[in-house]
């Protein structure tokens, strides 16, 4: 049988905790695999704000609570990196949320161009 996932996309924020309890919610519903991923930039601030390593090793531990397994990667391109993810871990949802002050077109716009047969549902 093949594993689907369902696939959390959260920043180093620890009010991201309510991404990873929606695709936890939907995994279990579905019966997939959940994962939970974090893209961080290369330069060397792995993460952008004072309190992220705290937030982060937070969510590691709200992840791990529901079954997730929790992918850190480091990379320039978000966009590229999230949508291999998804591909590499057969996602069919992903789940997000969007800042407040969106404007017509983010990263979940283009995640949304280039995986077409992926759900993305923003929390």
């Amino acid at each position: 049988m093949e594993s689907f996932s369902v696939l959390v996309c959260v920043t180093d924020q620890k009010r991201c905790e309510r991404l990873i309890v929606a695709g936890a919610e939907i995994a279990k519903e579905t019966g997939a695999r959940l994962v939970v991923i974090h893209v961080a930039r290369p330069d060397g601030r792995m993460l952008e704000y004072e309190s992220a390593p705290e937030a982060l090793e937070y969510l590691l531990q709200v992840s791990v609570s529901h079954g997730a397994d929790m992918v850190v990667v480091r990379s320039n391109d978000i966009v590229g990196t999230l949508e291999a993810q998804a591909r590499e871990q057969r996602a069919k949802v992903l789940v997000a949320g969007r800042a407040e002050n969106y404007a017509g077109h983010d990263v979940l716009d283009d995640l949304s161009e280039r995986l077409p047969e992926v759900e993305i549902k923003i929390r």
